[in-house]
């Protein structure tokens, strides 16, 4: 939540040589010169109800729809939550799962926010090599109190120059690849390291919503919204770490996993770490 004063539980977010990177794309990445506060340092106003929890979620094509939607159903029943599903575009965005999500605003009309929410899914890693969305989350980490990525939403933070010296975690598949973007790979299912938030594969978004639900409402809110969704996990079966699933099936995954994505992860880290 935004307020007049620094909050004193977060680092400020600055990415690293954010106006340096030029990512390798045809169109070069534009990010937003700063307009000045004319008020200087005197101001005392915040820039918004500081009642009010503006929360912005990352959509782009083939998305995976829980990385979102889990996190939103939480986050959205925060107190003073005003949630915006931004887009480049406000056309139905698709997910791969086989249907659409309605965006609420544009990347080029969105305001700022105080929370900022990356998914991931294989379309994360055609937008961290898309100049308008690496733009627009260098834009927002320069004035939201979290950035916060599910699953493989990390590389799209770490393609923003996000992730160097940070803790992260991302899906277990390609947790390892993000050490391209200097960032230090953790197994944990929720990574704060500051004022970034990352979270494990998919429903681990959930987990993290509800963690991050009670730094801006306390914990009794945020218990009250775990009962409200009933959020009590029972599987059939316990396969879901690669810690426990069979090694065979974890290690085929991950391989498949660096022979789909590790050429864009490796043109998007050189344009970050030059």
């Amino acid at each position: 939540m935004s307020t007049d004063q620094p909050n004193p539980r977060v680092r400020p977010v600055r990415p690293v040589d954010a106006d340096s990177v030029d990512v390798p794309v045809d169109v070069p990445a534009d990010v937003p010169t700063p307009v000045p506060d004319p008020a200087g340092d005197s101001a005392t106003e915040p820039d918004h109800d500081p009642d009010e929890v503006r929360i912005a979620f990352l959509l782009f094509p083939d998305l995976t729809q829980l990385d979102l939607t889990g996190p939103a159903q939480v986050l959205s029943r925060v107190p003073g939550a005003r949630v915006e599903y931004v887009a480049a575009t406000l056309d139905p965005v698709p997910t791969d799962c086989g249907f659409a999500l309605v965006p609420t605003t544009t990347i080029a009309e969105a305001g700022p926010a105080d929370v900022l929410v990356v998914p991931g899914g294989d379309g994360a890693f055609d937008a961290m090599l898309d100049p308008e969305v690496i733009g627009f989350v260098r834009r927002e980490a320069e004035r939201a109190t979290w950035v916060t990525s599910v699953c493989t939403g990390a590389f799209v933070l770490g393609a923003a120059g996000l992730l160097a010296g940070k803790r992260a975690t991302t899906h277990w598949a390609s947790k390892p690849m993000l050490e391209a973007f200097g960032a230090q790979p953790v197994d944990d299912r929720i990574v704060d390291d500051g004022a970034v938030v990352t979270a494990a594969g998919v429903s681990a978004g959930i987990d993290m919503a509800l963690w991050l639900a009670a730094e801006l409402a306390g914990q009794p809110a945020a218990e009250a919204i775990q009962l409200q969704i009933e959020y009590d996990p029972q599987p059939p079966f316990d396969a879901g770490s690669a810690e426990r699933a069979d090694a065979v099936v974890v290690a085929r995954a991950r391989a498949a996993a660096e022979a789909a994505r590790s050429d864009r992860v490796t043109r998007a880290a050189a344009a970050v770490l030059l």
